[in-house]
């Protein structure tokens, strides 16, 4: 997958928003359950399942803020009609995490595990897009626990509950399995350009079944 289409309708612009979607000032906070309480001594973002060497590879959280740093300028579209334009986020790509601890062949998927098993499962190809970070900034500030602190996923090209706040680790899979929202009756591939919202519009092979 290419890069976030980040150059829709500012104000004088006339390019479009994804379709269904209004421009946000700020950043609403939206979340299912509670804020999780960060715990630094036990904190640890693992990579799992089908990886290249067999092993599970483990970052603490201060071996996790030393890996690459590094920004993308996208926007955010939330599935409940918002979007935040031109965001800077800082953290760890993606594709760092693929080199550093990368799937074996085969792989076709990831599920990305959050706090309370909160989880949402991406197809390889959009993880390792240049745009998907591990965010732990945005703007140049720390997130703020409310959104995602220690470190929330960004997918900038799906809708934003494919990006887990409160990340905690990656697992890699050689065949598709839906996630928390998509168990729940959200769309298996999440494309806000094609207004990809709920289950109910999937076409044949975009998704396991229900």
């Amino acid at each position: 997958m290419g890069p976030s289409k980040d150059t829709e309708s500012r104000e004088g612009d006339a390019l479009p928003l994804p379709p269904g979607q209004r421009i946000q000032r700020g950043w609403p906070v939206t979340h299912y359950g509670p804020v999780p309480r960060f715990k630094p001594d036990r904190w640890e973002f693992r990579v799992f399942g089908t990886t290249a060497d067999g092993d599970k590879h483990t970052w603490r959280h201060e071996e996790f803020c030393a890996l690459p740093y590094a920004t993308v300028v996208a926007d955010l579209h939330c599935v409940t009609k918002y979007s935040v334009l031109g965001a800077e986020w800082g953290g760890v790509p993606a594709r760092t995490i693929l080199e550093l601890a990368p799937p074996a062949p085969g792989v076709t998927h990831v599920m990305v595990w959050a706090e309370y098993g909160f989880s949402s499962n991406l197809r390889l190809a959009d993880f390792a897009a240049d745009t998907t970070i591990f965010a732990t900034h945005k703007d140049d500030e720390m997130l703020t626990a409310e959104h995602g602190f220690p470190v929330r996923l960004v997918v900038p090209h799906l809708y934003a509950w494919k990006g887990p706040k409160w990340v905690r680790g990656v697992e890699y899979m050689t065949a598709d399995r839906r996630g928390f929202w998509e168990e729940r009756g959200y769309h298996n591939l999440g494309d806000p350009w094609r207004e990809q919202r709920y289950s109910y519009q999937e076409n044949p092979g975009e998704g396991p079944e229900l």
